[in-house]
């Protein structure tokens, strides 16, 4: 449904409006409308983004937390490079 805003601009904006309505064929009424909803559409396409990037942020940190293990684990690089080693050289078969 369409509504009626009327509004006050300076004689400098609306002289601009008049030329660029002119240039393409239109009602500077009509342009003046369709700057404002493009205007609007774009303000609402950032704000949708934004929450749609907030959104993924917080589902990707509800991943975020600790490790319960039985067994201790080490961050150390050389224990790490000595379990990826014994991996490596065992040939897993079942016994």
């Amino acid at each position: 449904m369409n509504q009626i805003l009327t509004l006050e601009i300076s004689e400098q904006v609306f002289i601009a409006i008049q030329r660029q309505a002119a240039k393409v064929g239109v009602a500077p009424e009509r342009l003046a409308a369709t700057l404002i909803e493009q205007r609007l559409t774009s303000i609402d396409s950032v704000h949708h983004d934004a929450t749609k990037a907030e959104t993924a942020r917080i589902k990707f940190e509800s991943h975020f937390g600790t490790l319960s293990s039985e067994t201790p684990i080490s961050i150390d690089n050389q224990t790490i490079d000595a379990d990826l080693a014994s991996e490596y050289a065992s040939n897993h078969e079942l016994k």
